[in-house]
């Protein structure tokens, strides 16, 4: 029974530490040096100049302009209605976000902004509902009875 029992202990022991050399191996694995993503940045301003033949865009932000390209790989938006780089004009508020690559800002994503006057003239419509039409003339109202004397109070705590 001793000799069992050794035998069953050092099959466990043994299939226990080659699963650690396999874990070990395939953490070791993805140790390959891989490329370098670019890093995302956002930009959210006006837009000062567009060149839809240089695919170029220009937005001034607080810090300043910011030059970027754009590819055909770049979604252009206002609202839910997709864009081209010609829909857009100086003035325009915009949010890009662009990663640089090989010292590019390359625009990935243009969301066109509402204007605010735009948005202030559509609440404007909205409140001023059509006018409830005019009432019925009322007619001229009974004499009204004489008021009641009015009652004393009574004396006392």
């Amino acid at each position: 029974m001793k000799k069992v029992i050794a035998i069953v202990l050092s099959l466990v022991l043994m299939f226990a530490f080659t699963a650690v050399t396999f874990a070990a191996d395939k953490e070791a694995a993805p140790t390959e040096k891989k490329e370098a993503a670019p890093a995302k940045k956002q930009v959210k301003g006006e837009v000062t100049a567009v060149d839809a033949k240089a695919k170029t865009l220009t937005v001034k932000d607080k810090k300043g302009d910011v030059a970027l390209s754009v590819d055909d790989k770049t979604k252009i938006t206002a609202g839910k209605d997709a864009k081209t780089l010609a829909d857009l004009k100086a003035g325009d508020k915009v949010t890009v976000k662009y990663a640089e690559a090989e010292g590019k800002k390359v625009a990935t994503t243009v969301v066109i902004m509402a204007a605010p006057a735009a948005k202030k003239a559509e609440k404007v419509e909205k409140k001023e509902a059509p006018a409830a039409p005019a009432a019925a003339p009322v007619a001229p109202a009974a004499p009204a009875a004489p008021a009641a004397p009015a009652k004393k109070k009574a004396s006392g705590y």
